[in-house]
């Protein structure tokens, strides 16, 4: 995926459970210092846990003044967001939703 000068792409496994928390911050603090497009268009289910990791890499990236926006977004992945009440909106690149 070709995109802005420093800017990297995560896709974001299918379950994000209690055990892909640790992996998930890992893989993201590996990402820290780039524009940051995270691909969740495969994910079938969502923890509580990695929304919490998720939002904390969204404000790092906010705080140190890059961007980080989802791509894409699979339903189960948008339905458990606004279920659990986090809202995404502000970091949904145009044209995500279908």
């Amino acid at each position: 995926m070709a995109g802005k000068k420093g800017e990297k792409t995560i896709s974001l496994a299918a379950v994000l459970d209690l055990n892909e928390a640790s992996t998930l911050r890992g893989k993201l603090m590996g990402l820290r210092g780039s524009n940051v497009v995270v691909d969740a268009s495969g994910v079938e289910r969502v923890g509580a846990l990695c929304v919490q990791v998720i939002m904390a890499a969204a404000k790092t990236w906010d705080e140190d003044k890059l961007s980080f926006t989802f791509s894409k977004v699979s339903d189960a992945f948008q339905k458990t967001m606004q279920l659990i009440g986090v809202n995404i909106d502000h970091l949904l690149a145009k044209g995500t939703r279908q």
